[in-house]
């Protein structure tokens, strides 16, 4: 009897073990979690990775750690990131996770194979790696592709001579190649830039053609007939295809392993020439454009800026892009010689200011004092300095800042290189028959000139590529990522303008010129100050009382003081007129002695770095400023002193006289130029304080 009940009740148990698997129960066991959806249109915040916006070469920390062209960027599974640092390194660098660089690869420009740490490249641009953690080069100079081992040695899998051909690799030629990306077979994909082609390495070695070909130009379609425009950069989508930054195109092409190309994202105003690529595990794309923004890219095409908003600041050149396994971004500002962390701000956070762009202090391009003409150590007339008043050609006399140093020459005179050099960017030159048509070498760019050819239009050597369209006429000038260019080559002829402009550092980062040095040049004119106003909150003039004194409100939003002055330099011509350096005030007693804060006029406008805003103009002039007549030979000098242009920053401000009692005071205006000369003239204006 024992026995049954034993058997019934195991049996009992037995039951209800099997029945309670049928029933609901709570889950406590922890669930693994993917990635979390990556948010669209999320509110970035830069942060320093490494570089410290000074060219060089130097490992170390991070904060202390030098770049002479941070390019690509590879990240790693342990959190470290590869670099392609090309300009005058031309090195492999990593980055560790915690943010100490060092070099992985490459010793001197050049091609060589051999030991890590003896090998040569020469303008490293893409970078790859396969599953096996072999990396991959597009060495730009070398028109080659590069391998870095396991094993640390360096060897190249295909090209290292300029040219076009498929076959086995040893054969085989390239042109510029920029982007590179392997699938998981092991084969090689090239961005084949400057033969606007992509191609593919088997790993058998064999080299072959897998879309685009002949003439660039913008073509969907089947392998051959579709056609690419410069094409700089890959990346992988979720479906097994190839995106690529199609930068002549400003469009996002994808190709099939068919060949079968077509454009997912077209061309757009928000992304202006890509640069780079980066894919996030769930499809959304990120983008860096040659307008300093990172622009992110939904799987449905909307794009988004990201940086380069107003609120987050531009990036000198955003050449490299990468997804951390965080979801965060890391980028490579090429032209500031920065890496950047960019990461995101919980919702209504507002970003921090960031640091971007080069750093003050860094080297300006040795030029030992040439001048863009012959002869280059003589002197040549100056006609145009940073920060001046410029109009358009519809009547607006405050379109934008002037954002160089203009040198006089004959229409049809060789422009002459004044610095050794190196190409950099995939767009060196552009508007070709245009008044503003320039080349851009490194951090100096020359503009005002037909580039790279006579006046008859004879390119100079065979640097020059010369892209004519389907009726012979000249479209655009290319010159390769990684060319040199040596003080007194020959860069161009001047056009109709009459001069060469020099401009120092990428657009939004200018420095002011003069500080280049020019042989000969010599500044011993004081400015004229000829005007100090006052204007009201409708840009309208105050006027002086009887006394000659002009009545200011204690209350309100106070008022802007305007200084008209303007500076000319020995050996101009008389009527040449140039703009101010800086221009300031300081607040009197009336009796002339400088009120408490006052004691140093407050220098509020400074032309030593360009602010990358267009309405700065609008800010550092007051209305009447530019030239307001048709047809007028005279520029006015009209500046907003107490608004702020400086520093590259750009801020509005007003004097408020609301802490001060009534009575008569005195507003002296100052000005300087760049050789220091003090402003002589009408710097004084008479106001009273009333209630």
């Amino acid at each position: 009897m024992v026995r049954v009940r034993w058997i019934i009740g195991v049996a009992v148990a037995t039951g209800l073990a099997v029945a309670a698997t049928f029933l609901p129960r709570t889950v406590t066991e922890a669930v693994p979690a993917g990635p979390a959806p990556t948010t669209l249109g999320w509110t970035a915040q830069l942060q320093p990775l490494a570089g410290d916006g000074v060219p060089g070469l130097r490992d170390g920390a991070a904060a202390q750690a030098r770049f002479s062209d941070p390019y690509a960027l590879l990240a790693l599974d342990d959190g470290s990131l590869l670099v392609a640092d090309a300009g005058e390194n031309n090195r492999i660098r990593r980055v560790a996770a915690d943010g100490r660089v060092s070099t992985l690869a490459g010793s001197a420009e050049g091609l060589a194979d051999g030991p890590a740490l003896q090998a040569r490249f020469h303008t490293p641009s893409g970078l790859a790696r396969d599953a096996a953690g072999v990396v991959y080069v597009a060495d730009t100079g070398n028109h080659a592709i590069r391998r870095i081992g396991l094993d640390g040695q360096v060897t190249t899998l295909a090209g290292g001579t300029r040219g076009f051909a498929d076959g086995p690799a040893a054969q085989a030629r390239f042109d510029g190649p920029m982007g590179v990306a392997v699938d998981a077979q092991g084969r090689v994909y090239v961005a084949d830039t400057w033969n606007d082609r992509i191609r593919v390495i088997s790993p058998d070695g064999t080299v072959r053609t897998l879309a685009g070909g002949g003439e660039p130009a913008h073509i969907d379609g089947f392998a051959g007939v579709a056609r690419f425009d410069t094409p700089v950069a890959l990346a992988w989508d979720g479906d097994g295809a190839l995106l690529v930054a199609d930068f002549h195109n400003n469009a996002i092409r994808r190709v099939g392993m068919d060949g079968q190309v077509d454009t997912p994202v077209p061309s757009s105003s928000v992304i202006n020439g890509p640069l780079s690529l980066a894919r996030s595990h769930d499809g959304v794309l990120y983008v860096g454009d040659r307008s300093g923004r990172i622009v992110q890219v939904s799987a449905q095409g909307h794009q988004i800026a990201l940086v380069g908003t107003g609120q987050v600041p531009r990036l000198a050149r955003p050449s490299g892009v990468a997804v951390a396994a965080d979801g965060s971004l890391r980028v490579a500002d090429a032209a500031a010689w920065r890496l950047h962390r960019v990461v995101a701000l919980d919702p209504g956070q507002a970003p921090a200011p960031a640091l971007v762009g080069p750093a003050v202090d860094a080297p300006l391009p040795r030029t030992e004092g040439r001048w863009p003409l012959a002869p280059q150590l003589g002197w040549h007339e100056v006609v145009g300095t940073l920060g001046e008043v410029r109009g358009n050609f519809k009547g607006e006399s405050r379109h934008h800042l002037h954002d160089g140093f203009d040198v006089r020459g004959d229409v049809g005179q060789t422009v002459l290189a004044i610095a050794d050099g190196k190409i950099d960017s995939p767009l060196s030159s552009w508007t070709v028959g245009g008044q503003a048509e320039g080349l851009e070498v490194g951090p100096l760019r020359y503009l005002h000139m037909r580039v790279g050819r006579d006046p008859r239009g004879v390119a100079f050597d065979e640097r020059w590529q010369q892209l004519f369209d389907a009726d012979g006429k000249l479209e655009r000038i290319r010159l390769r990522r990684g060319t040199r260019i040596q003080a007194g080559d020959r860069l161009g002829s001047i056009n109709s303008q009459a001069h060469v402009h020099l401009s120092v550092g990428s657009s939004g980062f200018q420095r002011n010129a003069a500080l280049l040095g020019f042989n000969g040049f010599v500044d011993t004119v004081a400015p004229r100050i000829t005007d100090v106003a006052l204007l009201d909150d409708a840009d309208q003039p105050l006027r002086a009382d009887a006394q000659g004194r002009v009545p200011v409100s204690r209350s309100g939003r106070g008022v802007q003081i305007v200084v008209e002055a303007w500076d000319q330099v020995d050996g101009n011509l008389p009527r040449r007129r140039l703009g101010l350096y800086q221009v300031g005030y300081q607040i009197q007693d009336a009796a002339g002695q400088p009120l408490a804060g006052y004691e140093q006029p407050r220098w509020n406008i400074v032309f030593n770095r360009m602010p990358p805003q267009q309405q700065a103009v609008r800010v550092a002039y007051a209305p009447d400023s530019g030239i307001t007549v048709h047809g007028s030979a005279v520029t006015r000098f009209r500046y907003l002193a107490t608004n702020t242009v400086r520093d590259g920053l750009m801020a509005v401000g007003r004097w408020q006289p609301a802490a001060l009692p009534p009575g008569e005071y005195v507003i002296r205006a100052h000005a300087r130029d760049h050789s220091g000369n003090e402003a002589l003239g009408v710097r004084d204006l008479r106001v009273l304080l009333v209630d």
